[in-house]
């Protein structure tokens, strides 16, 4: 499975590790680094349906979920 949030979309970021003195002086590559989503693995109960469901979200679809509610959020990614 790889480390997607289905709610956001989040996914891993590939980006190079530069430092501004490298810039400065000399091209030397550092090599790419991946910058992973922070995803939790939560039961959330949808209690329109009556319904519990564990899936593994980042915290900001956690957050959107706490503040619009479980429902509403999970309908519009197509989750339920």
């Amino acid at each position: 499975m790889s480390r997607t949030c289905p709610v956001t979309k989040k996914k891993t970021q590939i980006g190079g590790g530069y430092s501004n003195r490298t810039r400065a002086t000399e091209f030397n590559p550092t090599g790419k680094r991946g910058r992973k989503v922070n995803l939790q693995k939560k039961r959330i109960f949808i209690p329109e349906l009556g319904i519990t469901k564990r899936l593994t979200l980042s915290t900001r679809a956690i957050k959107n979920i706490n503040k619009n509610g479980a429902y509403k959020v999970l309908k519009e990614a197509g989750l339920i």
